[in-house]
């Protein structure tokens, strides 16, 4: 059980879980191998980001089927200018490796946005915490859980 089931067994969250064998040949984004996999819809399967003003840590949660807007999300935390956090600094700082990384049960907490699209949606789904296995919940419980803000983060072109 990886610590993200925990922290939504603990706090009694109902949530789904949606395992596939992960492909390491795979030439897909790990999001949208899960997509395929588990044979969800791309907007509705999400992808947690790690990004830095250069001395803060932020999360980005936002469907894979988008990019991120490194401008829309600084403006949203009140930053002049953000960059993707190297995948080691993601690693180290929520104890998950990318491709896993789930935006819940991390080793630290960090201030969390979940892109706006989410809120229309009855369940997203989210890394359980390992390559291979999603977490279908209301994304009402995964802002609370978070202390997250829905807010309009992504790019209009999709990946």
């Amino acid at each position: 059980m990886t610590p993200a089931c925990k922290l939504l067994k603990q706090k009694n969250i109902a949530y789904t879980l949606h395992e596939y064998i992960h492909d390491a040949n795979s030439t897909n984004s790990y999001g949208l191998e899960a997509v395929e996999k588990l044979a969800l819809p791309a907007h509705e399967v999400f992808k947690t980001l790690l990004v830095s003003d250069g001395k803060n840590y932020y999360v980005a949660i936002l469907p894979v089927s988008h990019q991120l807007n490194l401008k829309k999300i600084a403006a949203a935390l009140g930053c002049k200018k953000l960059v993707l956090a190297e995948a080691k600094d993601a690693e180290r700082l929520t104890g998950f490796v990318v491709g896993g990384i789930s935006p819940l049960g991390q080793k630290k907490h960090l201030k969390t946005i979940i892109d706006l699209t989410a809120q229309s949606l009855e369940k997203v789904y989210v890394s359980g915490g390992r390559r291979g296995l999603d977490i279908g919940l209301s994304p009402n419980d995964l802002s609370v859980l978070l202390a997250a803000r829905f807010i309009d983060i992504i790019d209009e072109k999709k990946v």
